[in-house]
């Protein structure tokens, strides 16, 4: 599984790199603003930013949502650096521009998807990646990991080259159900990522190993 965070933190980018295990990056306008980036050269100064971090793609989110005004958005934010990956809404007019963008070689991720059905279109007009967002299904008392699991089932079945992203991960229990679904992608911030971590035989173990090397090494110095 491929670990992207979800963040514009340049910072929180930088220790999930420096940690070893990070493949990519997902941004939205929520996040951009959380961080107070705003203005379009400013946007695109930040993406710039995040790909000079990271060894590769890095989903930035297209704004527009009529089929030319995307095509030009897209074109501008691929210009930046060739580790971009376009991320389009799944609407009518992003459909048609995943086509348009696919047939040109530029990787897209189609983001907030709720139903198998929106993947599965995503997918047939040659996504690179799906999005869909578990724990937004979750909040209205649907199951963000049943959506993964149909998702799965429909893309087995077929060889059509789109990896499963899944997104608004809030917790380690949803990435590692992801895990086992055999999902492709997992995307959160660096938060979740760190809960995999945490285990209380971990601390404890690793709490009476030290104990024990100070309490040797305290008997060496008395004897010495």
């Amino acid at each position: 599984m491929k670990f992207f965070v979800d963040t514009a933190n340049l910072e929180e980018i930088q220790a999930a790199y420096n940690l070893g295990v990070l493949d990519g990056v997902t941004t939205n306008p929520s996040l951009m603003a959380k961080e107070g980036i705003a203005g379009e050269e400013n946007v695109m100064a930040h993406y710039k930013a995040i790909c000079d971090i990271v060894d590769d793609k890095v989903s930035a989110e297209i704004i527009s949502t009529t089929y030319d005004e995307m095509i030009e958005e897209g074109e501008k934010l691929a210009a930046i650096d060739p580790k971009i990956v376009l991320k389009l809404p799944v609407i009518k007019d992003g459909i048609k521009a995943i086509r348009y963008f696919t047939d040109k070689g530029i990787r897209t991720n189609c983001t907030l998807i709720f139903s198998a059905g929106q993947a599965l279109l995503a997918a047939k007009a040659g996504a690179t990646y799906v999005s869909p967002f578990l724990g937004r299904l979750d909040d209205i008392s649907m199951s963000g990991v049943g959506l993964i699991e149909e998702i799965k089932t429909i893309f087995d079945n077929y060889d059509l080259g789109t990896e499963i992203l899944c997104a608004s991960v809030r917790h380690s229990t949803h990435l590692l159900d992801c895990a086992k679904l055999g999902a492709d992608v997992a995307t959160s911030p660096l938060s979740v990522f760190l809960q995999l971590l945490k285990h209380p035989l971990t601390d404890s173990g690793l709490e009476k190993f030290l104990a024990d090397h100070a309490k040797v090494n305290e008997q060496v110095v008395q004897e010495a």
